[in-house]
């Protein structure tokens, strides 16, 4: 079941957290998108759609990445992926990856972003850790609770960055479009991984190994 419904108001004082100018910031896209671009397609309210996209209720690009390739990784092609019982490495498929491939950004100007990381941060914004681990049957809820918390941070929040769910050792990042400056992401050459050709596909399984997880065949 959702968690509940958001306040009227917010009565705790949310973070801050700045990632600064030069950061690092990784994504896994279509090969024919451009990197740094922002998704401008709001999600259906109830079908489909990521954990915090924007709706008909909310219309804002926004843009998905990792504070490390291993975040973007783990966040993208982990879900759902059961392990084998009898003990083998979990399969991912090859269509899972095709046309695809990994990109690094760099922060031009330093982003403030609200925390949703320690149970002090989501304690703030009136949450707990459903907000960042629950599934995606429940998405529709955690995009409401994501247009709450721009209207209760605006016009600051340039987005949000939480414990990764796949590998919480990492940190995952949104990145709202209209309130990130359109030359703030630089694309960084030297970071990217195309996942069609044989050195990218060795480079995510050597990522992948110590999911126990490997490309199919």
């Amino acid at each position: 079941m959702p968690n509940y419904r958001p306040p009227e108001a917010m009565t705790g004082t949310p973070g801050k957290v700045t990632l600064p100018r030069g950061t690092l910031l990784h994504r896994i896209h279509g090969s024919h998108r451009a990197a740094e671009g922002f998704n401008p397609k709001p999600a259906h309210c109830l079908y489909g759609g990521g954990r915090f996209d924007a709706t008909s209720c909310d219309p804002y690009g926004y843009l998905y990445a990792g504070l490390s390739a291993t975040a973007a990784v783990c966040e993208t092609l982990l879900r759902s992926l059961p392990f084998d019982p009898a003990g083998g490495p979990r399969l991912l498929p090859r269509r899972a990856v095709q046309g695809r491939r990994l990109s690094a950004l760099r922060l031009t100007a330093d982003q403030h972003v609200l925390p949703l990381i320690s149970a002090q941060d989501l304690a703030a914004v009136h949450q707990d850790t459903w907000l960042v681990h629950t599934e995606a049957q429940e998405y529709p809820y955690t995009r409401d609770w994501a247009h709450w918390l721009r209207r209760q941070t605006e016009p600051w929040a340039q987005g949000l960055v939480w414990a990764s769910k796949r590998e919480p050792a990492e940190r995952s990042v949104m990145l709202f479009g209209d309130r990130v400056p359109a030359d703030a992401l630089r694309i960084d050459e030297g970071g990217t991984v195309d996942f069609d050709t044989a050195q990218g596909r060795e480079w995510l399984n050597a990522v992948l190994r110590p999911y126990y997880v490997q490309l199919a065949p």
